[in-house]
């Protein structure tokens, strides 16, 4: 597919998003939904197994949401399809990683925060600012109290104060902070681990940990439960990798 705001390739069963609008990537609504369109369009092809979301340019993952799309006139539609984007990330069935070289700040920090691991150079600053500008966050009130904590949520979205790359991975926004110039390989290594994996299995336990975010311990439990026994012990993969385990070898997946 082409787009005239975003770019989308796949390639060895990958298939990788750039916000292409530098040099800050802003987020209009015309990008939200070309990007929802992109999700969508990973979700129905059954040869990606990781989806990898970066900023294109050498300054910015997003420097978020066009601040002009957040007037009343246009706040509504912005909202509908920005929300989307967070529904289709979960929805996605795949491993995502946001890859963040500069700045994430407001919706592109939320972006980046929604993808379920984030690798970011040593020069990168995360924030939301947004309550600088009187409005606040609502994907950041819901996904940050889960990833970052309910105190250093607080301190972020209240203070609008913007982050380091090494603050944000010891508070748990970001998984691994390196060097500009080993992010791409530590990228490529990190997606050489997830392709090493069944891709059943993956989604299964991707699907596992996305049931547990919004449901109680018990009620989380008995829903992995379900997922465990009633869809992953179905499939050949997972009986494969037991054996595999015990035949002390290297497990051959068929993605079924």
């Amino acid at each position: 597919m082409r787009f005239k705001n975003i770019l989308l390739e796949k390639k060895d069963r990958v298939a990788e998003i750039t916000l292409n609008r530098p040099p800050l990537n802003i987020l209009d609504i015309e990008t939200l939904r070309e990007l929802n369109q992109a999700l969508k369009n990973i979700q129905g092809d059954e040869e990606v197994s990781v989806v990898v979301l970066r900023g294109g340019g050498e300054k910015a993952f997003s420097a978020g949401v066009d601040i002009k799309d957040h007037l009343p006139e246009k706040v509504k539609e912005l909202l509908e399809a920005f929300h989307e984007i967070f529904f289709s990330l979960r929805d996605l069935d795949r491993p995502t990683i946001a890859v963040v070289d500069g700045y994430a700040l407001g919706g592109g920090c939320e972006v980046a925060a929604a993808c379920d691991m984030v690798i970011a150079s040593e020069r990168s600053e995360f924030g939301q600012p947004e309550i600088k500008a009187g409005v606040l966050a609502p994907p950041a009130t819901v996904l940050f109290p889960r990833l970052i904590g309910r105190r250093k949520t607080f301190e972020l979205l209240l203070t609008g104060d913007r982050i380091d790359a090494e603050e944000a991975e010891r508070i748990g926004l970001v998984n691994k902070v390196v060097a500009a110039p080993e992010l791409e390989q530590t990228v490529d290594e990190l997606i050489g681990k997830l392709r090493d994996k069944s891709p059943v299995v993956l989604r299964l336990t991707r699907r596992a940990i996305y049931r547990g975010f919004d449901l109680n311990f018990r009620r989380a439990l008995a829903n992995v439960e379900d997922i465990y026994l009633g869809a992953l012990m179905n499939t050949e993969d997972a009986v494969e990798g037991l054996r595999a385990f015990l035949e002390k070898r290297k497990a051959v997946w068929k993605g079924e």
